[in-house]
């Protein structure tokens, strides 16, 4: 929805003030079509981009079928990964192979880029996160249980 409204209201490469303290600018609405991934590497290469995100999404359902229902840390990691993957999957499908970014922050030098990347990368840390910190834990609780269950 985000997306419609940039490429409805913005002019390719138009870009507006959008988050401002005083005199402190923080962030610009600027709209661009990244035909790369992550800070335009592999620019033009649309067809191996689907392929390794379509590799990506796949990964993530798996991830949800087999330890979502278990873990709600693990359920929303994926669900946040998979919902970026495929925003960013349709805009490349349907503007030849270009994604809509538009998030430009002036506070820090970084590349423009879009909320759908923000949830990849959110659920991605969530995830590794998760399997540095429990996955160890969780694994000593499974062989414990299957210990116990093992004597009756």
């Amino acid at each position: 929805m985000i997306k419609y409204w940039i490429v409805s209201n913005f002019e390719l490469y138009q870009e507006k003030d959008f988050l401002k303290i005083g005199n402190l600018d923080i962030m610009h609405l600027h709209y661009i079509q990244n035909t790369g991934s992550a800070f335009s590497s592999f620019a033009g290469h649309t067809i191996f981009l689907l392929i390794v995100t379509a590799i990506g999404m796949i990964a993530c359902i798996y991830g949800l079928i087999h330890y979502g229902k278990e873990n709600k840390i693990l359920f929303w990691s994926w669900v946040m990964i998979l919902g970026g993957a495929l925003g960013n999957m349709i805009d490349r499908i349907f503007r030849n192979g270009a994604v809509v970014d538009y998030l430009d922050l002036k506070l820090v030098d970084f590349a423009i880029f879009n909320f759908a990347d923000c949830f990849i990368t959110v659920g991605t840390i969530i995830l590794m996160g998760y399997i540095l910190l429990f996955s160890d834990k969780d694994k000593e609780k499974e062989k414990a249980q299957e210990h116990t269950d093992d004597k009756t």
